[in-house]
């Protein structure tokens, strides 16, 4: 696992007032326990940036003044508007005992499911470990080609390792879903509606102007009939 150089310096004064002035100064208020002295010191903000960002986990080699200690993040806390570091708290290791971290999981492969219209979704980034420091992973390396559309891997398919996954067992921690089809929507149902109403309305319309048609021809040949009745009374009486 990769290893992060974190450099501090002893506090000389505890306290809110005194914790507040250092952040004022661009340093992090710290304390390291675990070991046989609990240490609390402060460090450069900016030496935060790749220990909080960066992708996967990582050991911490603290330098506290010439004294070097090696550990893990335990905790850090943030401002809730401004998102800087208000404290950390650092575990020191002992390569006798066991540690809990969370690890980031890495996929590899490519899951057939996706090829087939499915849609990776991740149920789990990160996943509970517990090993002994030498034996603790960077990533968590999960194998997806074998990933068939509708199925997932829990958290009980991962092989055996030198190191114990706490998570249950159950848990998803990522799956192919099957796409759904899209349904219409209320609007566009209304459309569709409105659409075939407008329709029946024209039809409607044309079938009403072909009638008026139809009875002027029936009055055009009734009085034609008319007056060839009327002729042929006139032939009788001459």
């Amino acid at each position: 696992m990769k290893t992060i150089e974190i450099i501090g310096y002893n506090r000389a004064n505890l306290g809110k007032s005194e914790s507040r002035k250092l952040r004022n100064d661009g340093n992090v208020p710290c304390v390291v326990y675990g070991g046989k002295k609990q240490i609390h010191f402060h460090s450069p903000m900016i030496l935060f940036r790749e220990l909080i960002y960066s992708p996967g986990a990582n050991f911490i080699e603290l330098n506290i003044e010439g004294e070097k200690i090696k550990a893990i993040l335990q905790d850090v806390q943030f401002h809730p508007v401004s998102d800087i570091i208000l404290h950390a708290d650092f575990l020191e290791l002992n390569e006798e005992k066991l540690i809990k971290m969370e690890i980031p999981v890495s996929f590899t492969g490519d899951a057939p499911g996706v090829q087939q219209g499915g849609k990776i979704l991740t149920r789990l980034r990160k996943l509970t470990v517990s090993s002994l420091p030498k034996h603790m992973p960077e990533f968590i390396k999960i194998d997806i080609s074998e990933l068939e559309l509708g199925k997932s891997i829990k958290v009980g398919d991962l092989e055996e390792k030198e190191y114990d996954i706490v998570n249950s067992p159950l848990v998803s921690i990522v799956s192919v879903n099957i796409p759904r089809v899209t349904l219409p929507t209320e609007e566009e149902e209304e459309e569709g509606v409105e659409g075939e109403e407008g329709a029946e309305g024209e039809e409607g319309a044309e079938d009403g102007k072909e009638k008026p048609t139809e009875t002027k021809e029936g009055e055009s040949n009734d009085k034609k009939d008319d007056k060839t009745t009327e002729g042929n009374e006139a032939d009788k009486k001459d």
